[in-house]
């Protein structure tokens, strides 16, 4: 009988370590923090479960997860199709190819806090590129530091710039892996666009598609960066997601025990409906 060879766990063992440092000790860390009190010098009091009771039934914590359940909602419906719409009209072989990614990848190589300043300029009402046209060459109204709608679409577009090329890279790999059989057959059978999109190229990305939609959900449910920059949560609490709040709590009040408690509240969400949406799109594939 063949011997395994348990030297291998050798060279696991450093990942293993440095992700439990990376991750299970400040987890803990939080923990401990989300059940006690203190007013420093490292004096703790037992809180026990009162913070989560707290954050769960507070008015903020509540108005601030709708807000980040809506800009994630409108993040994923309007991005997804977006960018399966723009992978399907990329060229598959030629000089273009490597120019449309190349194009593609670039807004995502712009680190998160300088897209946040870019579009900070690029949207002020008086001397940004876009404020100046809206206002004063459109006759548009637009002032995302005054009116919260202007900064909500503000906030959604600069994110749809951001991140779509993400779902093109992904449907793109995808699309280019479908084998030539496929639209052959389609040809032969005479099958329309739609259908040739709807059978063949719908079904065969349906495995990117779920690891684009589970990337961009938890990215966008735990964006801050690039809105706090861009509008700091305001104008008001319009655009204060809670991610944005989280950090107002913890380092504007120094309310580090309702901070970790809500911290965890919110890691606990997105776990779940991360694993909600790949249940869900795994389904078929499990039965």
């Amino acid at each position: 009988m063949k011997t395994e060879n348990q030297k291998a766990w050798f060279f696991v063992l450093p990942v293993l370590l440095l992700v439990a440092f990376n991750a299970l000790v400040p987890i803990m860390t939080v923990v401990n923090y989300s059940v006690q009190e203190t007013f420093g010098n490292n004096v703790f009091f037992w809180q026990g479960l009162d913070w989560f009771e707290q954050i769960l039934r507070s008015d903020r914590f509540q108005a601030a997860l709708g807000r980040q359940f809506l800009f994630t909602f409108l993040i994923l419906i309007i991005e997804v199709p977006l960018g399966i719409i723009i992978a399907l009209s990329m060229p598959r072989n030629g000089f273009w190819v490597p120019v449309c990614l190349v194009t593609m990848a670039l807004p995502m190589l712009i680190p998160w806090n300088v897209v946040g300043a870019m579009w900070n300029i690029f949207t002020l009402p008086d001397i940004g590129l876009l404020g100046y046209l809206m206002n004063h060459t459109l006759g548009i109204p637009y002032d995302m530091t005054q009116n919260p709608f202007a900064a909500w679409v503000t906030i959604i577009t600069m994110d749809v710039w951001h991140w779509t090329s993400l779902v093109v890279l992904l449907s793109y790999a995808g699309l280019v892996s479908i084998p030539d059989a496929y639209y052959q057959a389609a040809k032969i059978d005479g099958a329309s666009a739609w259908k040739v999109f709807r059978f063949i190229q719908l079904p065969k990305l349906k495995t990117v598609l779920t690891i684009a939609i589970l990337l961009r959900f938890m990215d966008s449910f735990n964006i801050y960066t690039e809105p706090f920059v861009l509008t700091g949560g305001g104008p008001g609490n319009s655009t204060t997601l809670l991610s944005i709040d989280l950090v107002k709590i913890a380092l504007g009040q120094f309310d580090l025990g309702p901070a970790a408690a809500m911290s965890l509240i919110y890691f606990a969400i997105t776990l779940l409906v991360s694993w909600l949406f790949y249940t869900l799109m795994t389904k078929d594939d499990a039965q």
